[in-house]
């Protein structure tokens, strides 16, 4: 008789038990926060995001916006977005002090176009994007340029920006680059006192976009981080024909060139991933002479650089977006 009993409430109980179960799964359990995608990388304090130079041209670069929780929303939601110059302050003054030579700069509205600060997050989705068009002509590089974006507050509490700093803004690190700038191997470069025996090299230098055809390089070995370091660029123009034409903005350096180099480009697939594409960019056979006027005040120090100069990019085939598809 006690079987009886006992089988029906077990039955019972069970069909309650799935059934809150049911709920639970259909249940937000988390928050319907909203963030960007963009990881800050920590030693900088900013996201670094690559974008195509184009001359007098527009590139449109899209910034993701995500929210999170185990549900999607049942109603579009419209996000606002704004510029966050107090934090960009903030960080420069944590990660440089008194340097303010190396303070990331705003980038002024002339470099891009926000058409809408509001995105909108549809019904049963959980992203949104943010068009960026950017218009990087003429831009100096000398200076590192930062756009620095927030999560507003919602006007009608329809959302809520995740509370945690760094997931609600996104301090984008612009680095227009194209098919030659980049990092180059620099150890068969050397640097050397004008006439003396004596040959200085390092591993790499960085070539900074002046235009579509455009790099440059600081001089010899003047740190990229050098105060003055303004006075140095050495641009490097790669001509169609294979030549290159160098030259120096400032005139107080006192460039000279000796030697004209020539460039070319190689390109072959990978050995082991068939979708991974080697370009190498050499720079070959240079000489140039310029003058140091600011390490010792009233006494330029006058260096010889010569050598050859490469860089590979790896790319994959795969992807058709060239800023996604170079390995960086």
């Amino acid at each position: 008789m006690k079987e009886r009993i006992y089988y029906p409430l077990l039955a019972v109980l069970m069909v309650l038990f799935c059934a809150a179960c049911n709920e639970e799964w259909t249940d937000e359990q988390y928050e319907h926060y909203v963030s960007f995608k963009a990881p800050m990388n920590y030693a900088k304090g900013v996201t670094d995001i690559y974008v195509k130079y184009k001359p007098n041209g527009m590139v449109t670069y899209q910034l993701p916006l995500i929210m999170s929780g185990s549900t999607m929303a049942g109603s579009d939601t419209e996000v606002q977005v704004a510029i966050d110059s107090d934090t960009l302050k903030s960080i420069n003054w944590e990660y440089f002090h008194n340097r303010k030579d190396l303070y990331y700069r705003e980038l002024t509205s002339g470099y891009y176009e926000l058409n809408d600060m509001k995105v909108m997050i549809p019904a049963g989705d959980c992203m949104g994007i943010l068009d960026i068009n950017f218009k990087l002509s003429g831009i100096d590089l000398v200076d590192k340029w930062v756009l620095p974006l927030t999560i507003a507050e919602s006007p009608t509490g329809s959302y809520e920006p995740h509370p945690r700093k760094n997931y609600k803004k996104a301090l984008l690190r612009v680095i227009p680059f194209n098919d030659y700038s980049g990092t180059y191997s620099t150890t068969t470069m050397q640097v050397g006192f004008k006439d003396a025996g004596n040959k200085m090299t390092t591993n790499e230098r960085t070539a900074f976009v002046v235009d579509e055809h455009s790099i440059f390089f600081y001089a010899g070995l003047i740190n990229e981080e050098e105060l003055e370091r303004r006075k140095y660029k050495i641009i490097f123009t790669l001509n169609a024909d294979g030549t290159v034409t160098l030259s120096a903005p400032d005139p107080d350096i006192h460039f000279k060139l000796i030697k004209n180099p020539t460039w070319k480009v190689t390109e072959k697939m990978d050995a082991s991933l068939p979708y991974l594409k080697h370009k190498t960019i050499t720079i070959e056979n240079f000489k140039y002479e310029f003058d140091d006027v600011t390490s010792v005040p009233g006494t330029p120090i006058s260096y010889t650089v010569e050598g050859t100069v490469n860089m590979e990019r790896k790319i994959n085939i795969q992807i058709p977006d060239e800023d996604q598809a170079i390995e960086w």
